[in-house]
């Protein structure tokens, strides 16, 4: 996981992190770049007013040239710029640098004049006409006294020295961008780590424990994002693994008690009868009941097979239009005997004479023997047996009362069980305890309904099937 799921996150955090202070950064220098030139064109602008003021007065003969040009020096070397004044024609007639004397006389504005004219500011960068030799930031100031277009004063900074005032800022935007990077994956390494991987990983751990049968594991997560839920979720499933082992468990265990109980007795008879323990005129009464194990055992046998292609989804479901109140006549006339030997009251109350629904004929058989047969076990002696059908809407509604004790709340929560027996010393030689549990099963692969009531003096099962 951490060589998968926290590499990937953490490197794509990383890219989006780099990129966006990159891009911050980038933004950053351009727009103190642009506010920087914004800051020296307004501080040579100011200080543009005190030489337009000088350099009228020296039209004017009210200052000497010598007075002039020292403050022009003064001004440069203070701003670190070079200052040309120009007449309203264009001409050169004083420099701040005594490098630049040769273009004293000379005309250097010309396209420009017309711009200065209107006593707008005119901003440049390069070499100035190739009058420089590395490229620099130029403002052009007009002159202007109120009475006309006087001149223009040329301002000249370089390049290289603005950009080496810049470059300490730079460092700093990107010094500040390169650790908020460093820092900002730290930090999203150790929460990775924290919230997820480690969470994850837990997950990973006790999903490993209970593959290999531990159950019992869970997770333990306390957090209220999509990784709690998902370890809610996680120990929920692990609540249902363990129950689904301990029914596993169970079954086997019931499955196996089942099974030997028939076994041990026919091993024993047969046994007796070989050993001549037996004697020769009992034979047939002990045959008789080892040949009643084996029916027991014949029963177990078709009950699981049932169960097993019930729950391996290769029950076959043959639905067709049958009278349903035909089936229980015949269901009841299959029991009899029993009803018979027990001295029972049946009563079957049919709300019409027919009533058509959409089932297997087979399985539904199979439910109402089931359901009557459970009745007949459970029922007192001389007790009273109901089977009543009705009609609502689109469903039939079938129950089954048997006169005689209540199920109490604890077996009524276990009933649908398989092997679940209310005879805790699982005395019932007829049962299997599988009856009721397919019979449910049966009806949930129908998409139709099942339960339990305790009535005032017995019990009532009643179930549902669809209407023709």
């Amino acid at each position: 996981m951490k060589k998968g799921l926290f590499s990937k996150m953490v490197a794509t955090y990383t890219i989006i992190i780099a990129i966006s202070f990159t891009i911050l950064a980038t933004v950053l220098s351009l727009w103190f770049e642009n506010y920087y030139f914004e800051q020296n064109k307004n501080e040579l602008a100011e200080k543009a007013a005190l030489i337009g003021d000088s350099a009228v007065q020296y039209m004017y003969g009210d200052i000497s040239y010598y007075e002039m040009n020292k403050q022009l020096k003064l001004i440069g070397d203070y701003l670190k710029v070079d200052i040309w004044l120009t007449d309203k024609y264009g001409y050169v007639y004083a420099v701040s640098n005594e490098k630049y004397k040769s273009i004293l006389g000379k005309q250097i504005l010309t396209s420009d004049l017309k711009e200065l004219r209107l006593k707008r500011f005119i901003e440049k960068k390069g070499n100035y006409g190739n009058l420089f030799s590395v490229p620099v930031h130029t403002i052009e100031i007009p002159i202007d006294q109120g009475n006309g277009f006087k001149g223009t004063i040329i301002m000249h900074t370089s390049l290289e020295n603005i950009k080496y005032a810049l470059k300490n800022v730079y460092k700093i935007i990107w010094a500040s961008a390169i650790l908020a990077i460093v820092v900002s994956c730290i930090v999203i390494y150790y929460f990775s780590q924290k919230i997820i991987i480690k969470p994850l990983a837990q997950i990973n751990c006790v999903a490993r424990k209970i593959s290999k049968g531990e159950v019992d594991k869970r997770v333990d997560i306390k957090s209220n994002d999509e990784i709690g839920e998902l370890a809610n979720s996680f120990n929920i499933m692990a609540d249902s693994l363990e129950k689904v082992e301990n029914n596993r468990r169970l079954f086997i265990s019931n499955v196996s008690h089942e099974i030997r109980s028939p076994i041990t007795s026919i091993k024993g008879f047969i046994g007796g009868m070989l050993d001549g323990i037996i004697p020769e005129d009992k034979k047939n009464y002990y045959l008789s009941i080892a040949y009643e194990e084996i029916g027991r055992l014949t029963r177990l046998v078709n009950d699981l097979l049932d169960l097993s292609a019930i729950e391996s989804g290769r029950f076959s479901l043959k639905v067709r239009e049958l009278n349903l109140n035909e089936i229980i006549r015949l269901a009841v006339i299959k029991f009899e005997t029993r009803i018979r030997n027990k001295g029972l009251k049946v009563d079957v109350c049919f709300e019409q004479e027919e009533l058509y629904v959409l089932s297997d004929r087979d399985r539904t058989i199979q439910i109402i023997t089931n359901i009557i047969d459970n009745a007949l076990k459970y029922v007192n002696e001389g007790g009273q047996i109901k089977i009543t059908t009705k009609s609502k809407g689109k469903k039939a509604y079938i129950s089954v009362f048997n006169s005689g004790p209540n199920i109490n709340d604890e077996d009524l929560n276990h009933i649908w069980d398989r092997f679940y027996k209310a005879d805790k010393a699982r005395s019932s030689k007829i049962s299997t305890g599988l009856g009721l549990s397919i019979v449910r099963s049966i009806l949930s692969q129908l998409g139709e309904d099942i339960w339990v009531k305790n009535k005032e003096n017995g019990v009532e099962f009643t179930f549902t099937l669809t209407k023709n």
